[in-house]
């Protein structure tokens, strides 16, 4: 679409998100049934909606500077991850970074869009730091749209590259660190006990170049070489006073000495689908190789840097002749095989993954959770240096292990499958709820129990990609909720405090980009930012939320989750929530047991009573009121199951606690 239809849509998104501010509080915990995500009306920035406990306050359409770049089988207008700093968001994409001044957040401003392709972009800051990660092949050191047409160029970007956004209107570029696999994904850590250092873990899952073009890059097995690029993560320490000293400090095998897990097959439309589109591609001359056992179909991006390299090889110039096309389809499996086949280790079982895919640190608890293909591990990172794993879990549900969110006092850790690698539907009616899905553990020390799988309960479909995708913890006290981004799922807000039984407690949902066939879109991530939830909409630009109360999460709860203010915040960087003294924590607190039926109605109304008269005390009469609140809540609570005593309870005491303790 023409970037002068874009505002014109915009005002569309205006109207709609108006009428939405106008609909009642819904206080049922029934959901709407029929599910009205079903069959929402196709398009891009007028598909019909479906919300249920959650308002869209703002849409706002890319930068044209990203949608003219759009070409028709290209993903340059990919929208991808978030980072927030201040009154901002930035917003990676395949083509470079938006900058998004959200002050008003009814009208996002574009603060500032700057095109340096690369994908996927994805961001993060660190006081007046951003990092950018880049791994295409089309990346250039110099940020130019050119792109890179030698096989081996020391013009290419693939890693991390750093600006300072001092004046982040204005992003000034210090330096790049080259990673032999790039930057597919990468996290920022902080240590407790190196302040003059933040540290970055790369994710690079691109094959390793050649080492003409990055000294010391290979492939080859790491018994072999010892240097090999294979089964390890690059750690890069970024010295706070001198940034552009930027360097790789270890490249930890995180994961070697895994062998590779069992995994499920596809679902038969799609291996049906698969070789339809295999036979009238090679039919047309197009090249296929086999992958999992279901050919697939070579991209173009694959196939011309391809053939350019088999040019090159011969010392030829120009475009391709027929014999160097035969040259490819002669050895094209070979070269996916050593793409995505694991390295033969002798006679034994085949090893797992060569790479993770995403990291999500808790400097916190001292842990991380790495997402890395075949499995979920747990490392240690105390020694931010020297991640070292501890523990690992497979599953053969799980396709593609993708990201990690663990619950605030670190007892639980959830992960994520990408299967179908984002692009696909693996929502629809006929796909297994255990495939595509969460996957709950519980933590204790280094060991990870599985509890159950949350899938997105509405089916999509066939024209919409949607699998589990990222998202973070609601900072809602007491309890662990989370929102998390489906692609053209929408997103979905689920509570797993619980974590045999998670359940969704509010959604926003859009209909697919066409009715006729399957266009990328939807939410690349959706993530709580200082009382909002803020979503990257692949192709429809910048969507931010409001969640409203229910008969799941009262107005107390959002109150005090709107209490955690973060100065900047990164999703893989998992930040410790703490709530300050409030009398709404304790009404938060309150509310839950209440739900739960904790303790009896009248010992919960009394509770009210004597809050909301200490709370118009002050000084020595607001402690003494309070700390008897404290003493009254004790003894109600005999006899009262134990969960109840240990969670909500003793919570509830302890934020009155606080409360006394702060009154002046």
């Amino acid at each position: 679409m023409k970037s002068h239809s874009l505002f014109a849509w915009s005002a569309i998104v205006a109207l709609s998100g108006a009428a939405c501010a106008t609909s009642k509080v819904n206080m049922s915990t029934t959901a709407p049934s029929p599910d009205p995500r079903v069959g929402l009306r196709a398009g891009w920035m007028n598909a019909a909606q479906a919300a249920w406990n959650i308002r869209l306050v703002s849409t706002t359409p890319p930068s044209p500077d990203f949608i003219n770049r759009s070409t028709p089988g290209d993903f340059q207008f990919t929208n991808s991850d978030l980072s927030f700093t201040g009154p901002y968001v930035i917003q990676g994409n395949y083509s470079g970074v938006q900058v998004w001044d959200i002050t008003d957040l009814r009208r996002p401003r574009l603060h500032k869009a700057f095109v340096c392709p690369g994908s996927q972009s994805d961001v993060s800051v660190y006081r007046t730091l951003l990092f950018v990660s880049g791994e295409a092949l089309n990346g250039r050191t110099d940020c130019g749209t050119q792109g890179v047409t030698d096989t081996v160029s020391h013009d290419r970007l693939r890693g991390i590259r750093i600006f300072d956004i001092t004046d982040i209107a204005n992003p000034r570029h210090i330096t790049d660190v080259q990673t032999c696999r790039g930057s597919h994904t990468h996290t920022v850590v902080t240590s407790p006990t190196d302040t003059a250092n933040v540290y970055i873990y790369v994710s690079g899952s691109a094959p390793v170049r050649s080492p003409n073009e990055l000294a010391g890059c290979s492939s080859a097995p790491p018994d072999s070489n010892p240097g090999s690029a294979l089964f390890r993560i690059e750690v890069i320490q970024v010295p706070l006073a001198h940034p552009e000293q930027a360097r790789i400090v270890n490249s930890p095998r995180i994961f070697q000495d895994l062998v590779a897990p069992a995994r499920h097959g596809e679902a038969p439309e799609d291996i049906a689908a698969a070789a339809k589109a295999a036979a009238e591609a090679r039919a047309n001359g197009g090249f296929t190789a086999t992958r999992n056992g279901v050919e697939v179909v070579l991209g173009p991006r694959f196939v011309t840097f391809r053939l350019d390299s088999i040019v090159k090889a011969r010392g030829g110039t120009g475009a391709p002749t027929a014999a160097d096309s035969a040259v490819l389809r002669t050895n094209a499996q070979a070269i996916v095989d050593r793409m995505v086949t694991p390295v033969p280790r002798g006679n034994g079982p085949p090893p797992g993954p060569t790479q993770c895919h995403d990291i999500t640190v808790y400097p916190a608890i001292g842990l991380a959770g790495g997402a890395c293909g075949g499995y979920g591990l747990l490392l240690d990172i105390r020694d931010v240096a020297n991640p070292k794993r501890i523990a690992a879990v497979a599953d053969s549900n799980f396709s593609f292990w993708h990201s990690a969110t663990f619950n605030n006092d670190g007892t639980k850790i959830l992960f994520t499958d990408e299967w179908g690698g984002g692009l696909q539907p693996r929502c629809r009616v006929t796909d297994k709820p255990e495939w595509g899905a969460d996957a709950i553990f519980t933590l204790a020390g280094s060991t990870m129990t599985f509890q159950s799988y949350y899938k997105l309960p509405a089916p999509q479909t066939p024209n919409e990609n949607c699998v589990a995708h990222n998202g973070t913890l609601i900072p809602i006290p007491g309890r662990d909720i989370m929102v998390q981004g489906w692609y053209q799922g929408g997103i979905s807000v689920f509570d797993w405090t619980d974590p045999a039984h998670p359940r969704e407690v509010a959604y926003f949902d859009r209909g697919p980009m066409d009715s006729t066939k399957l266009v990328g879109a939807g939410s690349w991530s959706a993530y709580w930012y200082n009382g909002y939830i803020v979503s990257s909409e692949i192709a429809r630009g910048l969507d931010i939320f409001e969640l409203r109360p229910s008969g799941f999460i009262s107005q107390n709860e959002i109150d005090a989750a709107k209490l955690v203010h973060f100065d900047y915040l990164n999703a893989q960087d998992q930040p410790k929530l703490v709530w300050p003294a409030s009398f709404v924590v304790a009404r938060a607190y309150l509310d839950q047991l209440a739900r739960s039926n904790g303790l009896a109605p009248e010992k919960l109304s009394a509770a009210r009573s004597a809050l909301a008269r200490a709370e118009k005390l002050s000084g020595q009469a607001r402690r003494d009121a309070l700390a008897q609140l404290a003493t009254q809540l004790n003894g109600d609570s005999q006899g009262a199951p134990q969960p109840v005593v240990d969670g909500p309870v003793r919570t509830l005491v302890a934020a009155v606690t606080d409360l006394a303790n702060a009154a002046r």
